[in-house]
């Protein structure tokens, strides 16, 4: 385990409240001093980061209370932290569970102690009984992935996956919290995929007769409201899901629009009925990378645009399918499906994430196809 140094004993840190309506400029700013050293971070877009933030204009915050903390010492921040009343999460499970994200925090067990005692605190006095993290804020507004990186720092994250300092692990078990769930990232490489698993698929579509149709952007609502029903019902008994709601679907689906390629989503359909899905993005983190202050603006677009053309790798987001189909082992055909259409479209590499370390169904379909594991997160809990 990466052992703590603690640089701040000798000097105490305050925590600060961003009250509603004050400057977030400070809260995230923090990423950049504490990860912009790291070859392998890739600064979030600052655009993007404000609008989950905001209470007002992200939809997210209309069915949950969000607090955001600083820790500053001697005026200086040294980390910060969400506080997370997910309301849907709780009706939906029927639990008293709080969550805290978008952790970030110098190398010092007091200011993560001070960091995480304020915001269990913040989550006790509402009546919740545990806190788990990080959510970053749901498991569906991904601002980055759930959990901090505990394996696979070598290289760069995915599209809208999270990438920490080595330390944070072992910071969060320091203070008490103790691992929930892991999940991870599969990597899949190479031009062809094993002929044995293209033989088994082509059987298993025609003996289910599944044809596999890609979105179409002319009729984009009308498959926009077809993947919320689909998404909605494939992931009902999943840890962790909550139930996206119209206008959380509707700014997901207005914020992919600009950089979704429609023939890497599929609807996978049996007898012209829907049954499954998958979302698989291009990588823009490749083009990320080259807007090191995180601006789209004035030119930090034209840079974002002239990269994005030589992004060579994919993530599939989502994958799922209704519960009544789940047992026709569908899954394979989206991978191959999206594996052979990036290989003709010119990507080179693709990530499956985030994927449950229990779901061992999917973890050896990944493996036979010449997956393997190169990243794992983890996410933390601890009674209240």
């Amino acid at each position: 385990m990466t052992q703590i140094r603690d640089f701040a004993a000798a000097t105490a840190v305050r925590i600060r409240e961003i009250e509603p309506g004050g400057s977030l400029k400070p809260f995230i700013d923090l990423a950049w001093t504490l990860n912009e050293r790291d070859p392998n971070w890739i600064p979030p877009l600052r655009l993007t980061m404000a609008t989950v933030l905001d209470r007002k204009k992200h939809p997210f915050h209309r069915n949950a209370e969000v607090a955001y903390f600083m820790a500053e010492r001697r005026g200086t921040p040294v980390g910060r932290i969400a506080a997370i009343l997910n309301r849907r999460h709780n009706e939906f499970h029927q639990e008293k569970t709080g969550f805290f994200g978008l952790f970030e925090c110098e190398e010092s067990e007091q200011t993560a102690r001070a960091l995480i005692d304020t915001a269990a605190e913040w989550l006790r006095s509402r009546g919740m009984e545990r806190i788990r993290g990080p959510m970053n804020l749901s498991t569906n507004e991904e601002a980055s992935s759930p959990g901090v990186l505990v394996e696979g720092f070598d290289t760069p994250p995915m599209i809208q996956m999270s990438h920490n300092p080595p330390y944070y692990g072992a910071l969060l078990e320091s203070v008490g919290l103790t691992k929930e769930k892991d999940v991870v990232a599969i990597l899949l490489e190479g031009p062809d995929a094993p002929e044995r698993i293209v033989r088994g698929n082509e059987r298993t579509l025609k003996r289910n007769r599944v044809t596999i149709r890609p979105l179409n952007l002319k009729r984009f609502k009308e498959d926009v409201e077809l993947l919320k029903q689909l998404y909605n019902a494939s992931w009902a008994r999943n840890w962790g899901f909550v139930p996206m709601s119209d206008a959380e679907f509707d700014h997901l689906a207005k914020e992919f629009r600009p950089v979704v390629d429609a023939d890497l989503c599929l609807i996978a359909e049996i007898d012209g009925e829907p049954v499954g899905f998958s979302l698989t993005l291009p990588n823009l983190n490749e083009a990320i990378r080259h807007l090191p202050d995180g601006r789209l603006f004035p030119f930090g677009i034209f840079r974002l645009l002239w990269h994005r053309r030589k992004v060579r790798g994919v993530r599939v987001v989502t994958l799922g399918f209704k519960p009544a189909y789940q047992h026709l082992g569908l899954g394979p055909a989206l991978y191959l499906r999206t594996w052979q259409t990036g290989i003709r479209k010119g990507y080179v590499e693709g990530e499956a994430s985030w994927v449950l370390e229990d779901n061992h169904e999917m973890l050896r379909m990944l493996e036979r196809m010449g997956g393997r594991t190169y990243k794992r997160f983890r996410i933390y809990e601890m009674d209240l």
